[in-house]
Parts: C-alpha cells; sequence; structure tokens
C-alpha cells in the first residue's frame, strides 16, 4: 500500500508558514504582544476534546486508515495503491487542518479526488460533499468501537480538573472541532456520563460554520455560557487550537501531545505535557488575574 512520505514536504513547508515547529520549554508565559484582557476573574474552564481529555489523535488516523482499506479509496492520479496516512505524515497533517471532514477535503483537493467502492472519482461539489459525508460516517463508527472498547483512559488530570471546576462553582465546557457523535460518545466513555450531563455547555464542529483555527466556537461558547471571553480560560493541546482561542480573546493554557510538542504556542499563558498532578483551579485563577 501507498503511503504518504512524498507529501512531506508540502506539509513541512505549510508547517513552516505558521511557525510550528519551534520547541517550547515545559512551561511558558505568553509574549507580552498578547491582547488578551488581563486582571478578570475566572468563570469558565474550557476543555478542547481531542488531544486534551485523551491523546487521540493515532486513534484517528488508524480509524481514516481502516475506511480507506473498506471502501478501497485510491487516487490513480497520485499512486496506483490505496491511500494510507503514515505516522509521520498524520503528526503533521492533524496540525495544519482541524476537523475530519476538513482533513480529507484539504487532502483530495491538493492530491486529487479518489475512485472508491463508493462511487467512481466525484466531479462535482455535491458528489466530493456526499463522499466526504460516507466516509466520515463510516470514520467516525469505527473511532467510536476503538473508544467504547474500555482500553482507551483519559488523559492524567483531566477528570480531577474538571471535578475541581465544578467544586469550585466554575461553569465547565467542551468544546471540540470533531463531529459531534464522535465527541459525545468520546466523553461519555471517558469522563462518564454523569459529567457529560452536568456540562454547562457541550459544543463540536457540526455547531460552527467554521472550524478551528476560526475562533467562533469559542465566540459563540462565551456567549452561551453568559460570561465574558475575559473570565474564560480554554484547555487545548495544538496551535490550531491555540489559534482559535487567542482569536476568540480568551487564556489559553496548552497541555501538548507527543504530535504537537513541537509546535509555537507563543500566546499560551502555560505549556504543559499534561494537566496531570500540577495544574489546578487555583493555578488557574493566578494565570488569569496576571
Amino acid at each position: 500500500m501507498a503511503t504518504m512520505r512524498a507529501h512531506s514536504t508540502s506539509l513541512h513547508a505549510a508547517s513552516r508558514a505558521s511557525g510550528s515547529h519551534k520547541r517550547h520549554a515545559k512551561a511558558s508565559r505568553r509574549s507580552k504582544g498578547s491582547t488578551v484582557a488581563t486582571h478578570a476573574t475566572l468563570r469558565a474552564v474550557v476543555f478542547d476534546c481531542d488531544g486534551v481529555i485523551l491523546e487521540s489523535e493515532d486513534l484517528h488516523r488508524v480509524a481514516y486508515n481502516a475506511t480507506f482499506e473498506e471502501f478501497d479509496v485510491r487516487n490513480e492520479d497520485d499512486s496506483p495503491d490505496q491511500i494510507v496516512w503514515t505516522e509521520e505524515f498524520y503528526n503533521e497533517f492533524q496540525n495544519l487542518v482541524g476537523g475530519g471532514k476538513p482533513k480529507m477535503r484539504w487532502y483530495f483537493n491538493k492530491y486529487g479526488w479518489p475512485t472508491s467502492k463508493l462511487a467512481p472519482k466525484p466531479t462535482t461539489d455535491e458528489d466530493k460533499e456526499k463522499l466526504i459525508d460516507d466516509l466520515q460516517d463510516w470514520k467516525s463508527t469505527k473511532y467510536q468501537e476503538f473508544i467504547t472498547s474500555g482500553k482507551v483512559p483519559p488523559r492524567p488530570g483531566i477528570v480531577r480538573l474538571m471535578d475541581e471546576a465544578r467544586a469550585a462553582g466554575l461553569k465547565v465546557a467542551v468544546c471540540s472541532a470533531a463531529t459531534k457523535s464522535s465527541v459525545e460518545v468520546t466523553l461519555k466513555a471517558l469522563i462518564g456520563q454523569d459529567r457529560f450531563d452536568n456540562l454547562d455547555l457541550f459544543m463540536a464542529g457540526d455547531d460552527v460554520p467554521k472550524k478551528k483555527p476560526d475562533p467562533i466556537i469559542y465566540v459563540l461558547a462565551a456567549e452561551k455560557l453568559g460570561v465574558d471571553a475575559s473570565e474564560c480560560l480554554v484547555i487545548e493541546d495544538s496551535l490550531i487550537g491555540l489559534q482559535a482561542a487567542l482569536g476568540a480573546k480568551m487564556k489559553c493554557v496548552v497541555t501538548h501531545t507527543p504530535s504537537t510538542a513541537s509546535q509555537d504556542f507563543d500566546g499560551a499563558e502555560l505549556v504543559l505535557p499534561q494537566v496531570g498532578d500540577e495544574l489546578t483551579i487555583d493555578r488557574l485563577k493566578e494565570v488569569l488575574s496576571v
């Protein structure tokens, strides 16, 4: 089967353009040039899902490849072999484009629209969107099978931090760029039905017209929560998420994954490898008050 190593050059170029390959120390402070408001009182903690609540990106990659195999998705203009997204390729790709459908749309627009068992090579916008919808539906189901297997734990410290926020009287929200059905299954499996039901807000990519790094999901979240953007603190794992939070005038703490650790998180209040025991509500209040 074909691999995507040949596509690394263009992805590297795109990543360099966004400054995504500078390393940060374990914990860093935002740059002085940040325009996010200061001296606010913390009223809401907003969590991303993939990469924050669970380390999920390689599960997504495996689910995409299972989808491509199931439907024999191949682009004969690029390679005669079935499409396979390698770990090397996907580690860069998932930091370049947010959301499942946008990933496939971007990829097919760049490397050519494929043939598959679902349909011949699409030529109209309607056929292209139908192909993406069908592939994404199957991929989401496969991904959910992985999540509900009981073998995928939440990232260290994340459940504790959610419980601390709730106990402190703060509003707790989850805002993800992923498909709503997929995120809902993930949250119920990893944080439990009760915590999911008690979220003050849950938004996914289906709920907004544009995906991260566009800030609209966080702008709407503040409105729905009834708080000012300056009173929210976002926890993200990637440059795309950080850009969305900053674009909404919210402060952001980054808990990176191995695949996002090398990105330039300029503008983040803190950069950590995980929530762990280090990140507490008191620490978040300190961050917001600076």
